[in-house]
Order: C-alpha cells, then structure tokens, then sequence
C-alpha cells in the first residue's frame, strides 16, 4: 500500500470508528451539542462549502464582491426569513460562524455606537459598565472580559478590574437571580449592556423586571440575551422578544437543529433608543470580524430552521420533559441533583449532579466517558474555580432528537449511578441500551429524506460514476 493511501485510510478509519462510537454507542449528554439531521450534513458539504459570497450595505445597495453567488444570496435572505419568522422579531445577522463571533460583534457594535452617540470629537471611550453572570455562577465564557468582551468595558479606578457587576443570585437557589437586589444594583452600577444568559442555564431570567428598572435610567442600557444554550427551546422555556430584549443572540447547535454557527437577531424598531445600532451591527459582522462566511454551513441552517420551524412544539415540549424526568430519575438513582425538586429540578434541557462526595467533576466524567456517557465536568456555585469542579452538566436534547422519552431515561439514570456511586463498569449494557435510540426524529422519515439526500449526493459529486459507487456504498450500508 502506498504512503499515500496508508495515511488517507488511518484519518478515514478513525473518522469512521468515532462517528459509530459517538451515533451509535454512546449517550450524548454534553449540553452544548447536537447532531444535526443527515439532509443538514449534507448540505454542509455540498458546493458552496468552498465558496465566498462576502457582500456589504454600500448607498443603500447590498454590493456582493464574488459571482457566482445568486443561490447563496437566496438561501441567507431565506435563512433570515426562517430565522425571524421563528423568533418573531425583525432582523437577523447569520453571517457569525459561532455564539462567542456573534457576542463579539455585538460588543463592537455596542462600542462604536456609544461613541457615536458621545460625538466624534473626543477619544474612543469603551462602554462604561456591564451587568452579566459570574462565570462560576454558569455565565457565559464570551459574556466575560477574559472572553469576547475583552477590551469592551471600562477598568473600575476603585478596583482596577473591568467594570462588570455580576447579577445577584438567591441564598436559597444560586441557579435564580435575586431580582429583590437587581433595581439598587443597575440604578447604582448604571451598566450600557445588560447581558442576559448563561452555559449553566436551569431557569428564566427577568427580562421584564430588568426592562421596567431600565426604562428609568439615563441613558437606556440595552438588554441582550445570549440564549446560545436555549434556543432551540425559544418560546416554549422563554421568549425574550416579546419580555423586552433588544437583542437576541446565540449559537445555532446546542439545542437548535443546526450546524455550527452563531446568529444575532434584533428588535430595534424605528424610534427606539438603540434603533441606530443595527447598522453598527451589520457592519462589524462583515467587514469587521467575518470574511467567508462558511457558506455550506450556511445552507445546513436554512435546512435546520425550516425542520425547526416544523417540528418544534413536539421537541420543545418533549426535551423539557425529559429533562425534569431525567432529573428525578437520577435523584431516585440516589446522585444528588441540582435545582429546586419543588419545581422539577430544571426549566431547560439542561441537568446538573453534584458529584464531590465520589471526586472532582473531571474525574467522575472521565469515568463516564469511559462507559459510554459523554457528559462534561462543571464548576457549580460554591466552587472557587473550575480547576476544582463538583458538578456534572449534562442536557437532554441531542437524545430527546434520536427518540428518548421520559421513561427511556430512567435506566440511563441507574447506569449513571452505577458508575458514579459504586465506580461499576456497565458499557456493554449501556452500547446494548443506546441500540434502541438510533433514528433521529423531528425531520423527514428515512423514506422520505433518503431520495433527497442521492439527489444531493449525485450534484455533489463531479464524476457520474464515481458519484454512484459512492451512493451504492453508503446504501450497502444501511440497507
């Protein structure tokens, strides 16, 4: 065997091994991730994954830089539209290829536009003050100064440290805001942004609390909401648009069907403190932080946002679900499970385990990984850092989307207290178990998207016969 073809079959080998062990031998849990539907993969390596359709607002006419592009122009007009149409709101950005990129651009845009407000004659001054969630206390990495809104916020002169105050959480439940402390804290603090959202995301936030306190401030601060983890359950958890959020942002691959991508929507209607912003916006995203827009993903969230439009009361409803009966069964399991049990333990598709009686998270989702249980180690609030973790984070919706329900997570629940409380190794029976969950609903049925997806195919492929063989492989194998 030549060189060549020994390096090229090790890749595609051990391509291949893990795409079996991760779609049909383990229990995904990992609360940031999702396997999009085939149809949505496909479409992510179809042509325009090596294209560029870069293109901006120029004397009001959307100029494109490349030819070439009137399909890809069409599929993010209508990726918008999908987009809006889901969130109920005006606009869109799409052209972020991740959550932590859309905070970004918001960030700039935020900066440029204080400035503008300020006058152009004095030096570019970065926004005064920030409100967002401690990082240990499930903020988000990129709502943080140490992540993408680092440069972005004033250093306090009392503290030396940038100038964020950090929501108020309650004694009783450290996963709710004390929303008794919130309106001496931004009346006190004046932050410009108030960043709503978390990573370690059980339960509302009071957006309309924080609007009525923000509405009697001087000036108006604008209130984002990074639902990067809730998305996909805009609506049926929280529905910030319609509580007073300006901006929405998030990735589109936790609990949306999409690939990875990040996306900015807005609500800044005409006569709106922050209405100007929206051009600000646009134009960080390109050309400030993005250049090829990774198109083929581009369509893969066209594709995804027509199924989530389609199917997201079944799923919505059913990934809450799961979630609380998750929650219960692992605390039946005898694992101590965060969040109030009064209230199911979570609002989201998320679940959190306190592990620190049988060691560190890193060490107890090690032991997981190792029977075929992918969740990922959390610091939890009362932890100083996640170098010391004792939580297990886990969420439901990748295996909500290949069929579980509420009762198909008990066992799940007894497996996890067999590695957890008495370090038992049980993946045989869990690769058994994961046997029962391997097509992927809330999309087309196989008979109807497996037409679709050899038409996709036969365009992909440049050589007629090449494309076959190709096509008759992969049926050989799933036939």
């Amino acid at each position: 065997m030549s060189e060549l073809l020994s390096k090229i079959r090790s890749v595609i080998d051990r391509a291949a091994g893990n795409s079996v062990w991760r779609q049909r031998e383990c229990f995904n849990l990992i609360p940031s991730e999702t396997t999009p539907s085939l149809l949505v993969k496909m479409c992510e390596i179809s042509d325009p994954a090596g294209r560029y359709a870069e293109h901006r607002k120029m004397k009001d006419e959307e100029l494109y830089f490349y030819q070439g592009i009137d399909f890809i122009r069409e599929v993010e007009e209508e990726a918008r539209a999908e987009l809006c149409r889901y969130l109920g709101c005006p606009q869109a950005e799409l052209r972020p290829i991740s959550g932590q990129m859309a905070n970004e651009v918001l960030f700039k845009a935020v900066t440029r536009f204080v400035n503008r407000q300020d006058g152009r004659g004095g030096p570019t001054r970065r926004v005064r003050a920030v409100m967002n969630h401690d990082l240990t206390r499930g903020g988000h990495l990129s709502a943080q100064p140490m992540g993408s809104l680092f440069n972005y916020v004033e250093t306090d002169p009392a503290t030396g440290s940038e100038n964020v105050v950090n929501f108020p959480v309650r004694k009783d439940n450290p996963y709710r805001v004390d929303e008794s402390r919130l309106e001496e804290l931004i009346l006190t603090r004046k932050p410009e942004l108030i960043i709503f959202g978390k990573s370690m995301f059980l339960y509302p936030e009071p957006v309309e609390k924080v609007l009525r306190i923000a509405e009697d401030c001087e000036p108006r601060p604008l209130l984002m909401y990074d639902m990067a983890h809730v998305l996909g359950l805009y609506g049926a958890f929280q529905e910030p648009f319609s509580e007073g959020a300006d901006i929405v942002t998030g990735s589109t691959h936790k609990t949306f069907f999409g690939p990875q991508r990040g996306m900015i929507a807005g609500n800044l209607g005409p006569g709106h403190p922050w209405e100007d912003l929206w051009l600000d916006l646009v134009n960080r995203a390109f050309p400030g932080s993005t250049s090829n827009h990774h198109l083929g993903t581009l369509l893969g969230l066209l594709l995804a946002a027509i199924e989530m439009n389609r199917f997201k009361d079944g799923y919505q409803g059913q990934v809450k679900s799961n979630a609380k009966a998750f929650a219960a069964a692992l605390a039946r399991s005898g694992l101590t499970v965060e969040g109030n049990p009064s209230d199911g333990y979570t609002e989201t598709h998320q679940v959190l385990v306190r592990v620190r009686q049988q060691g560190t998270g890193e060490e107890i989702a090690r032991r997981l990984e190792d029977n075929n249980i992918v969740t990922n180690y959390q610091a939890l609030p009362d932890d100083t850092s996640f170098l010391e973790s004792s939580g297990i984070r886990m969420g439901v919706q990748e295996m909500t989307r290949f069929g579980m329900k509420e009762k198909d997570f008990e066992p799940l629940a007894g497996f996890m207290g067999d590695v957890i409380l008495a370090n038992k190794s049980v993946k045989k029976e869990v690769t058994a178990y994961r046997q029962r969950f391997l097509e992927m609903q809330y999309c087309l049925p196989p008979d109807e998207a497996a037409p679709l997806g050899a038409r996709l195919l036969a365009g992909i492929f440049p050589h007629a016969d090449y494309g076959k063989r190709f096509s008759d492989s992969l049926l050989a194998m799933f036939t």
